[in-house]
């Protein structure tokens, strides 16, 4: 198709011998000596079995299965929050401590004058006498 002689598609169509020594070159898995890990189990080769025959036939199910090279044990695991997510959710965790900082440096008795705290309001408004002003009573 016109591809240069060293570019990395090209060789690895071809052959991967061209690839020796490049990052490239490592990446690429062996087809006979690749394992297949999902939910942090390694699937053996040796017992004939299909990954159907392990998962069950669901089709809702979802699987993520990874390749690793032999002997480097299991892949690491994907975090469960986007760096987005993360973002956001410190963000908010940021604005919920500032606003406790501030609460606990208002020591004032503030919300003593406000009408939610009256201990006698649920008595007022029971009665009907919440509303009635007169001069000189508060």
């Amino acid at each position: 198709m016109g591809l240069p002689d060293w570019d990395t598609i090209r060789l690895t169509i071809e052959s991967d011998s061209g690839l020796e020594g490049t990052a490239a070159g490592q990446q690429i898995l062996k087809e006979d000596t690749t394992e297949l890990w999902v939910a942090s189990r390694i699937f053996d080769r040796t017992s004939g079995q299909t990954v159907g025959d392990r998962l069950g036939r669901n089709e809702k199910t979802k699987v993520v299965g990874k390749l690793q090279q032999p002997g480097n044990g299991p892949p690491g695991r994907e975090p469960g929050v986007s760096e987005d997510e993360k973002k956001a959710m410190m963000a908010y965790y940021f604005k919920k401590q500032e606003e406790y900082k501030k609460m606990s440096e208002n020591n004032e008795d503030d919300y003593l004058h406000s009408s939610w705290a009256d201990p006698k309001q649920l008595q007022k408004s029971l009665r009907g006498h919440s509303d009635v002003r007169a001069p000189g009573i508060r």
